[in-house]
């Protein structure tokens, strides 16, 4: 497909290299900017999980006065950091208004079709990416340390059951002869056969390998400052690099994740989205205490994933604080603390800072990404906060129906950019 001027996509993470995997697919010239020196990102460290199991939003009822109990904990897993941020008022207004039942039945289907188009496209993807990613489809197990969580989970199983996504309620005698090394401390579970694991930084590495040897240009390093417009139409970015730069593009795909909402400003597009910081630490198994089954830890929202070279990767927490590099011991703390107390006989203690990872994952109000068009030639893929892994491949493929002007794949009303 002959174009003059390159599609460009604004932001070298998960959601801006399936874009442009894409689109490039079909024929596209594409070239991808990043502020970064593409080494690192929201979605190396992340626990590498593809759920089509999550199909609630964030902004669910209950998250409220969750959220509320937890501001004052300073392990907890949900955290709000009080500021005096306009943005964030107007945030978290539209979360209130978001978090409630008729909402969120309507988000449901959503986010399950685009979860098990996501799932489909990675099983397609690993047979011919020519490269190993560890993809590997042994389920999700949600732990339970109460009875009353139990109750909790075992609402959304039947949910999910009746939406056709496969759930399984195990008592803890089941849970125990899924993990015999590490014999959980619990009254029970959820296992979700049908969602899968991968190794994220094997994933993006090579993925952004494959895309280089396919013609897609890289610009790293690349701090974007402003665009050229003629009228609705985005005709060039312009960038520091630290020299000034002007690139022309056809079209703009805005993906820069936590940033896009900076961007969307320049841009005259309204995208509240707000960093959720999320932490990870990644270590070898444990001798003779190996983790089969990827899990969480419902009360502490804690994710655990067994990985590639005998790894293992723990991870949590969101922390709504702005975009800042600082690492919260008390929260790191708080991953650490819930592991002995759902796997008494696991071994784990606090690392150094310099080995804890973060992330900041791009929270939309309502819990749904913003995947369309914003204007004649001006295209979003952000706001997927904890499920940009999940999501990608199905948000790149939409990207590329859309910008094509294709029936989308699945429905993307509730996806809509300008919805704010």
């Amino acid at each position: 497909m002959h174009q003059d001027k390159p599609i460009v996509i604004a932001g070298a993470g998960i959601i801006g290299l399936f874009s442009a995997y894409f689109l490039n697919k079909s024929g596209h010239e594409v070239l991808i900017i990043d502020k970064d020196p593409g080494e690192d990102g929201c979605s190396f460290g992340n626990a590498g999980m593809v759920v089509p199991s999550h199909f609630i939003p964030l902004a669910a009822p209950g998250m409220i006065e969750k959220g509320l109990k937890w501001m004052f904990d300073s392990e907890s897993p949900f955290y709000v950091k009080p500021r005096f941020s306009l943005d964030l008022l107007r945030w978290g207004v539209n979360f209130y208004q978001a978090a409630n039942k008729a909402k969120v039945d309507k988000a449901v289907p959503a986010l399950r079709d685009l979860g098990l188009l996501s799932k489909k496209l990675y099983q397609d993807f690993s047979k011919e990416a020519g490269f190993n990613f560890f993809f590997e489809e042994k389920g999700l197990l949600m732990l339970c340390k109460t009875g009353h969580t139990l109750e909790e989970e075992s609402e959304v199983a039947h949910l999910a059951n009746k939406i056709g996504i496969k759930a399984d309620i195990l008592s803890k005698e089941e849970v125990s002869k899924l993990e015999p090394e590490l014999k959980p401390d619990v009254e029970g579970g959820i296992l979700f056969p049908g969602d899968a694991h991968l190794y994220p930084n094997e994933l993006i590495k090579n993925l952004k390998k494959h895309l280089a040897e396919q013609g897609v240009k890289f610009i790293y390093n690349a701090e974007i400052t402003g665009f050229k417009k003629n009228g609705q139409s985005v005709e060039a970015v312009k960038i520091s690099t630290p020299e000034e730069k002007t690139i022309a593009c056809s079209k703009l795909v805005i993906a820069t994740g936590s940033w896009s909402q900076n961007l969307g400003k320049l841009l005259n597009i309204n995208l509240p989205i707000q960093a959720g910081k999320g932490y990870s630490i990644t270590k070898k198994q444990a001798e003779g205490k190996n983790l089969k089954t990827p899990s969480i830890l419902v009360e502490a929202r804690v994710a655990i994933t067994p990985m590639a070279d005998d790894l293992i990767r723990f991870g949590g927490t969101m922390e709504i604080g702005g975009i800042n590099d600082n690492i919260n011991m008390n929260r790191v703390n708080g991953i650490i603390k819930a592991v002995p107390e759902y796997f008494p006989s696991y071994p784990i203690q606090t690392p150094p800072k310099e080995q804890i990872w973060y992330g900041l994952r791009p929270c939309s109000p309502d819990g749904l990404p913003y995947i369309g068009k914003a204007a004649e030639n001006l295209y979003i893929a952000s706001g997927h906060a904890m499920m940009g892994l999940s999501l990608a491949p199905g948000t790149g493929k939409l990207m590329q129906e859309i910008i094509e002007g294709k029936k989308p794949s699945v429905d993307i009303s509730l996806y809509e950019p300008g919805r704010f």
